[in-house]
């Protein structure tokens, strides 16, 4: 799924940092939580129904959805599994006026964010978007972090990749070596030649990066 504006050409794309996707087929609750989120600095974009979101096209931006649980054709449960489905993380917070205990427990353990009662208050809902915008923006934060180390990874030699495997399973420098069949000074050179392309410059912090990688993932 690719995120776009509602009533935008479907080329055009979202290019603010931070956005609120509204999706609900009342036009009257668009209108007013558009108006609400628009009110603290907010940017928003209007849907009328999952498909609509579904057929749109999303640039790589800090983003949560505040969606009717309740909605014709492709209900909000059914939009969140097929996000699931893709694997697809944004922050979504439901809203309903007809919710029960199962469906908000259904929500909740498939991902949603929240889930809220309408009628709502306003300082509620502003609070709420503003932790899944948190959310989402720490965890892109993180993505490219990792997506970062990844590159850097892949770009360290055979060698390096085997010293960097021993060391960060606790093994110490003479002990890679006998087990690589090289000298302890030729591992000390990998171990600091990696490090530094990786970025890192202590032993805990090059432990974490392979934890993060699934490097001795067997």
């Amino acid at each position: 799924m690719h995120p776009a504006t509602a009533g935008r050409p479907a080329e055009q794309t979202i290019s603010d940092r931070r956005i609120v996707l509204i999706v609900d087929d009342d036009p009257l609750l668009r209108s007013s939580l558009d108006s609400l989120f628009r009110s603290v600095g907010l940017k928003t974009r209007l849907f009328a129904s999952a498909q609509d979101v579904m057929d749109a096209q999303f640039s790589d931006v800090t983003c949560c959805m505040v969606m009717d649980i309740r909605m014709p054709r492709m209900s909000g449960l059914e939009f969140q599994a097929q996000l699931n489905a893709r694997g697809i993380r944004v922050p979504i917070i439901f809203i309903t006026g007809h919710g029960d205990i199962p469906m908000s427990v259904q929500a909740m353990k498939a991902g949603a964010f929240d889930f809220m009662t309408k009628p709502f208050r306003d300082q509620e809902m502003l609070d709420a978007v503003e932790a899944a915008l948190t959310r989402d923006g720490e965890r892109r934060g993180q993505d490219r972090i990792l997506a970062d180390g990844r590159a850097r990874y892949d770009a360290l030699t055979p060698r390096e990749k085997e010293v960097m495997a021993g060391v960060t399973r606790g093994l110490l420098n003479k002990q890679v070596a006998a087990k690589l069949g090289i000298s302890e000074i030729t591992v000390k050179l990998h171990r600091s030649s990696l490090m530094k392309k990786l970025g890192v410059r202590a032993l805990a912090d090059l432990v974490r990066l392979a934890e993060a990688l699934g490097v001795n993932r067997d």
